[in-house]
């Protein structure tokens, strides 16, 4: 398969130019001082960094519970401007970025709007999400998933397609440092399904994309995921089906944060996870008790 950078390069080589006078936090701790030196994070071609692969989580839906509330939003916002669509065909688009869903809801629709219609239109609904944050909360084991990450030196970030007025106040609601790797869809050419989120969010962390592993819980993440050269791990949390995320990519499913968090060797982080005991091991504590 042709890597995102050759398959790319306009949108990866920006992102890094872009990314990397601002690389300050790398999900776990680590932060560049004066002199450019990194402190607090594994250096590039250790052993723990070919070992543990990059983490790049969505947001909606796969770290916060929020779906719902975005698709009340866009309903809100949609009604605004005099389109009336039902809300399982709202949800069915969550996780696109807001120019592609409301093109992609248009289509059925057969109506059509401005580019400056479709701006105002996704200003309307961020307002109509913030009206509803404070019923928004953390999914279960979000908080101890990304602490687990982050003592064991995991590197990893968010990536979302929404605006940075909706996504960062989730920082503080995950407990996390205004910081955190956040990277939103003004920061972007495209947002999903294109895969420019993630490879800004690798690019932010100094992370691999293909030793990555993307964690969404829509099939536009796990789209965007296989685009990039990542690897694709689905969440039951944002209301999408099991077959529907594996067959958009997903190497492995699981039903939220937490259940992720008790299955990380699973998907190759092994240091979160007791080791087997080795040969040695066993004939040692075999030694010792028979000499008792």
């Amino acid at each position: 398969m042709p890597r995102a950078a050759d398959r790319f390069p306009d949108r990866v080589e920006p992102a890094r130019r872009l990314l990397s006078t601002d690389a300050r936090h790398t999900g776990h701790g680590g932060t560049t001082h004066q002199g450019g030196e990194e402190r607090g994070m594994t250096e590039p071609g250790s052993q723990a960094s070919v070992e543990q692969p990059g983490v790049l989580f969505d947001l909606d839906g796969t770290l916060i519970d929020s779906v719902y509330q975005h698709v009340l939003a866009w309903q809100e916002a949609l009604s605004g401007s005099g389109i009336d669509l039902s809300v399982w065909k709202i949800h069915r688009r969550i996780g696109m970025s807001g120019g592609l869903f409301v093109s992609a809801l248009l289509r059925e629709t057969g109506g059509s709007l401005s580019a400056d219609e479709i701006r105002a239109l996704n200003l309307a609904h961020a307002e109509a999400y913030i009206q509803r944050r404070d019923t928004v909360r953390p999914l279960p084991g979000a908080r101890e998933l990304l602490a687990a990450l982050t003592e064991h030196q995991v590197r990893w970030a968010i990536a979302t397609s929404g605006l940075a007025i909706a996504a960062q106040p989730a920082l503080d609601m995950l407990g996390l440092p205004p910081d955190t790797p956040l990277i939103t869809r003004d920061q972007v050419r495209y947002a999903k399904p294109d895969p420019d989120l993630f490879l800004a969010a690798a690019a932010r962390v100094g992370t691999d994309i293909h030793s990555a592993v993307v964690v969404g819980d829509s099939i536009w993440d796990l789209l965007a995921a296989r685009r990039a050269g990542a690897l694709g791990v689905g969440l039951l949390s944002g209301g999408y089906g099991r077959e529907e995320l594996e067959r958009a990519g997903a190497y492995r499913v699981y039903a939220d944060p937490a259940d992720l968090l008790r299955h990380l060797d699973e998907i190759g982080i092994r240091d979160l996870v007791p080791p087997l005991p080795t040969t040695e091991m066993c004939r040692r504590d075999i030694s010792a008790w028979s000499e008792h």
